[in-house]
Formats: structure tokens, sequence, C-alpha cells
């Protein structure tokens, strides 16, 4: 699995770097379009290090919040689902609970999962966490560009250029919700890796069997 640890490190530094530098170009061009003075964005000599550390803060804190979670497309038809569901079926006692099924689906994926495809789930999730940071970064900047515009018109200074960049912004985030490729890619990711839990039935059954009797010293009857 070194191949496979190398590549997760790299998705999910590219989760934190890709929204957080877009973040951070967003204020730099803002910066300039609205003449406000943002330090230390503002500073010349701090330009690369505020772009540098100020992306990677940005990136943090967007990971951190982890609200493309929350959304419809990353909560229906999980794996650990399908786990909890084949345990009430299995008719043992307990049945899996949310996180115990969670924790399974991860052992599963770790340890059983094909390389390729263990690489492709988290390819597609990097993907779909990258998109809706983007998306939503695109929105509230919209928001804060629409409002800039309406002062800088009211102030009388030309607000061309800056109609332009709002209008860009407001360009990526339609494109994103109606195309919307990621929220379907994580769906087939979740359908891909269900299709292979129900391939390998047996393997399956026998994990969610140990799983459920691994706190007390009861005899596994094993399918």
């Amino acid at each position: 699995m070194k191949n496979s640890s190398s590549n997760f490190f790299l998705y999910e530094l590219l989760r934190i770097l890709i929204p957080g530098f877009y973040c951070i170009f967003i204020i730099y061009v803002y910066d300039i379009l609205f003449a406000i003075p943002i330090f230390p964005f503002s500073i010349p000599e701090m330009g690369f290090a505020a772009f540098f550390i100020g992306g990677i803060i940005a990136g943090l804190s967007l990971y951190a919040l982890e609200s493309s979670k929350k959304r419809k497309a990353f909560q229906d038809n999980q794996p650990s689902q399908y786990l909890l569901e084949r345990s009430r079926i299995l008719n043992i006692s307990p049945v899996l609970s949310e996180d115990d099924a969670r924790r399974l689906y991860y052992y599963i994926l770790n340890h059983y999962m094909p390389f390729a495809v263990h690489d492709k789930i988290f390819f597609f999730g990097m993907v779909y966490h990258i998109m809706t940071s983007i998306r939503r970064t695109s929105f509230w900047f919209g928001i804060l560009g629409i409002i800039g515009i309406i002062i800088c018109a009211f102030m009388q200074h030309d607000i061309f250029s800056s109609v332009i960049i709002v209008l860009l912004l407001w360009l990526i985030y339609g494109i994103n919700v109606r195309y919307n490729k990621a929220d379907r890619k994580m769906q087939e990711n979740y359908q891909d890796q269900i299709f292979w839990l129900q391939m390998n039935k047996e393997l399956v059954d026998t994990l969610i069997t140990q799983r459920t009797h691994i706190d007390n010293d009861t005899p596994r009857n094993l399918p």
C-alpha cells in the first residue's frame, strides 16, 4: 500500500492547497479592483509570503469546516450504509452501529479493495471536495463583489473591470452548479464501491460477523 499511501497524502494536500490558493487569489484581485488596502496583501514586499501562508491557512480552514461532507451528494448511498443494512439481513445480534459500519468500511477499503479501486475512490473524493469548495468560495465572493460594485458605483468610481471579474466568478459558480460533475462522480464512486462489496459478499459477511463479536468472547458463527 506504499503507492496508495503516497497518493492519499497528495490528494489530501491538493484538497487543502487548491481551494486555499483560489480563495487568496480572489482576495488579491479584490484588493486591486476595489482599492481596499488589505494587510498584508497590500504590501508588495510581503506579496509571495502572504499569498503562500494565506493560501495554506485558508485551505486548512476550509478543510476543517468539512462543509462538503454535509451535502446530499456526500451523505446519500454511502458504502457504510450498505454494510449496516447487510448486518441486519444477516440476523446477527447486535447489528452494526453507524460508527461500526463506517469503521468496517474503512478497514475493508484499506485492506481488501484493490489498489486501482482504492486510488480511484480517493481521487474522485478529492475532486468532489475541491469543486465544492471552489463553488462555495465563488458564490460568497460573488456576493461580496456585487456589494463592492454597488459601493463603487455610488462613489462614482470606474466599475468596468470589477463587473468583468465578478461576472467571471458567477460564471464559475454557474458552470459548477449547471453541470455538477463532482456530485455525479461522487455518487458513481459510491456505486462502484457498493458493487465491489456485493461481488465479495462472502468476505463482507464474514467481516461483519467478526466485527459484531469483537468486544465479547462468544463463538463466531462465520458464514
